[in-house]
């Protein structure tokens, strides 16, 4: 696995948090759980894991500004720098006992993700991408998005809006559009994973609104790197505001046709 320095400390904490995590997974059941909002859960795991990549990423690289899911942002004495970073993305599924979890980290250099790290702990999936270097899949596999060119042959992923979110009757809409002329949309409840996915070619596009920076920041460069598309729900609207559309080069105006109305 060739990459920066940047990288390899980013893969490192990775594996340290994936490591914890799936110990955790397997007494899934002890864990102590507390709640965040309606359908919003966090776990002492969770908090744990951020506890690790947050000690690992910082102690490597002292000076970078920081945007964890669980503590938060900081402005490090670096202000070009900064660490973006979920550090159990898809907990729901976690904490249910279901092999669908990642830890997702990147690295944003003023303004733009340069560095990306999807780890899926559960099968042993690192999916990582540097500017300009491709998306790789563990050691020397190269990713690229499908190949697919008919909306009819497609898979696209999204996620449901849950508990107190406001965008269901809008996501209901663009079901309502898309499905009858697609082969299918899955709902499998980790947007970091679900990028990554399309990075791989397993999904042919991915849509979703109510989104935050860390669930989303690694996975655009994944897509992008592997030759893919992203951009904001609405035109000229920044990704990483939380609302987005992926998806490979040959089927992303037709597809971001339909979900856009």
């Amino acid at each position: 696995m060739q990459g920066s320095a940047n990288l390899n400390l980013m893969i490192k904490a990775a594996r340290k948090a994936g490591r914890s995590l799936v110990k955790d997974f397997r007494e899934v059941e002890n864990l102590q759980v507390s709640t965040k909002g309606p359908g919003d859960f966090v776990s002492k795991a969770d908090r744990e894991a951020e506890r690790l990549i947050k000690e690992e990423l910082l102690g490597g690289r002292p000076t970078y500004g920081w945007l964890g899911e669980e503590t938060g942002g900081a402005a490090g004495a670096d202000p070009t720098r900064r660490w973006i970073v979920d550090p159990l993305d898809g907990t729901t599924n976690f904490l249910h006992g279901m092999p669908h979890w990642a830890v997702s980290i990147a690295l944003e250099h003023k303004g733009e993700i340069v560095s990306a790290v999807v780890y899926d702990p559960a099968k042993d999936e690192m999916f990582w991408a540097e500017k300009g270097s491709g998306c790789w899949l563990n050691d020397n596999r190269r990713l690229r998005v499908s190949g697919r060119r008919a909306m009819h042959e497609a898979v696209f992923a999204t996620g449901v809006p849950f508990g107190a979110k406001s965008t269901l009757p809008a996501m209901l809409q663009d079901l309502a559009r898309l499905m009858p002329a697609t082969a299918g949309v899955r709902r499998w409840g980790a947007a970091a994973l679900d990028l990554a996915y399309v990075a791989a070619g397993r999904f042919d596009g991915y849509w979703e609104r109510e989104l935050s920076a860390w669930d989303v920041a690694a996975g655009i460069l994944l897509v992008k790197e592997a030759g893919g598309m992203v951009e904001g729900l609405r035109k000229g609207q920044d990704p990483l505001d939380g609302a987005l559309i992926a998806g490979n080069d040959g089927l992303f105006d037709a597809f971001a046709g339909v979900i856009r109305g």
